[in-house]
């Protein structure tokens, strides 16, 4: 969801003008861009307290991509629907990634890859680790 409202992002700001582009766009593109980026990293991390930071700087991330979209809409940059159907996809994901059950589904990802990895490895080595 967080991947295809960046290229959605992406395909507003490129038809600005360069000024728009230069001060509002990259910002927005940049911040938009890397809610999908810190999900994806925070779910490769090994460790479940890495994971949730990286959700939280998401969440941060979707906070900063509807202040930046808002600023544009106030200098009438896109268009009133797609500001509108923006801001309701910002606030979906936010509500998916902000709530208790996702972070336990990091959680829970991130523990099963701690078991099968101190069960060993491909090399029959057997590998220690406080969980």
């Amino acid at each position: 969801m967080s991947m295809e409202l960046g290229e959605e992002v992406w395909k507003l700001v490129k038809d600005w003008d360069y000024f728009a582009k230069d001060t509002i766009g990259k910002q927005l593109v940049r911040s938009m861009d890397s809610v999908a980026a810190n999900l994806s990293e925070g779910y490769g991390r090994f460790h479940f307290k890495e994971a949730k930071n990286f959700s939280y700087y998401s969440r941060g991330s979707l906070y900063e991509s509807k202040t930046w979209l808002t600023k544009a809409k106030n200098r009438n940059l896109p268009d009133e629907e797609t500001y509108v159907e923006m801001i309701k996809s910002i606030d979906d994901i936010i509500h998916n990634v902000n709530p208790q059950p996702f972070i336990k589904c990091i959680y829970y990802h991130v523990f099963m890859i701690m078991i099968q990895y101190a069960k060993g490895n491909d090399s029959g080595k057997k590998n220690t680790y406080r969980l």
